[in-house]
């Protein structure tokens, strides 16, 4: 679904923030790419988006080259991937409902869509209680599961949470992978990125390490495809 080929990333400073990437992620995978800061985790996820593109090497979509896409197939390749922050980036002057609904108006969907689906994401993420509350009236793990919620809506084939436990206890954190887990059996491929040796514990599946930039490890074994 998503294929790095041979792929490196340079800047105008002399900076190298991937080199010799090769990478493949199946349909319906649970993926978690690892690494310190500085690895290249966040400029993977910004490749993988067509925010920027590779010095060398080619990212691929479903077999196609997407940097070789005028603006409007961007645009298209960005609604099929849900995209989620450490910081949650929620609209801090609207409730959780109107939060996700101003997602839907934004896709284009219709008032009928937003008033059945906005309710049953927010069943989804356990935040049908909070659905009237602003997000200063929210806890951090309530944020982040209203931030995922949001991604989702849009009904993505592709969700990619970037260090999106890093601002949360233990608790908290163990609640998002579970919601993460959820999304994934029904049918959304995740891409986890995280520095957290100790989440990887508990999200297990396939695990890709980074270092400077590179590939150093890769286990395959709890690999699974929907």
């Amino acid at each position: 679904m998503i294929k790095f080929v041979n792929v490196s990333k340079a800047y105008p400073n002399g900076s190298v923030a991937l080199e010799d990437v090769n990478l493949e992620i199946e349909k319906g995978e649970f993926v978690t790419i690892v690494g310190p800061s500085g690895a290249g985790k966040t400029t993977l996820n910004k490749l993988m988006l067509a925010e920027e593109e590779p010095t060398e090497g080619t990212v691929l979509f479903e077999n196609t080259d997407i940097n070789t896409f005028n603006n409007a197939q961007t645009t298209r390749l960005r609604r099929r991937i849900g995209m989620v922050f450490q910081e949650f980036r929620l609209l801090p002057n609207k409730t959780a409902y109107e939060n996700i609904a101003f997602a839907m108006e934004a896709a284009g969907k219709s008032d009928e869509e937003i008033v059945s689906d906005v309710p049953h994401v927010l069943q989804l993420v356990d935040l049908a209680d909070r659905m009237f509350h602003f997000p200063n009236q929210l806890s951090g793990g309530e944020k982040q599961r209203l931030a995922i919620a949001r991604a989702i809506i849009n009904q993505p084939e592709v969700l990619i949470a970037d260090e999106p436990t890093g601002n949360l206890d233990m608790h908290n954190t163990s609640e998002v992978i579970e919601i993460l887990k959820k999304i994934n059996d029904l049918g959304t491929t995740v891409v986890l990125t995280t520095h957290d040796q100790q989440l990887i514990k508990a999200v297990g599946q396939r695990i890709i390490s980074m270092e400077r930039g590179r590939i150093v490890g890769d286990d395959n074994k709890a690999r699974t495809t929907v």
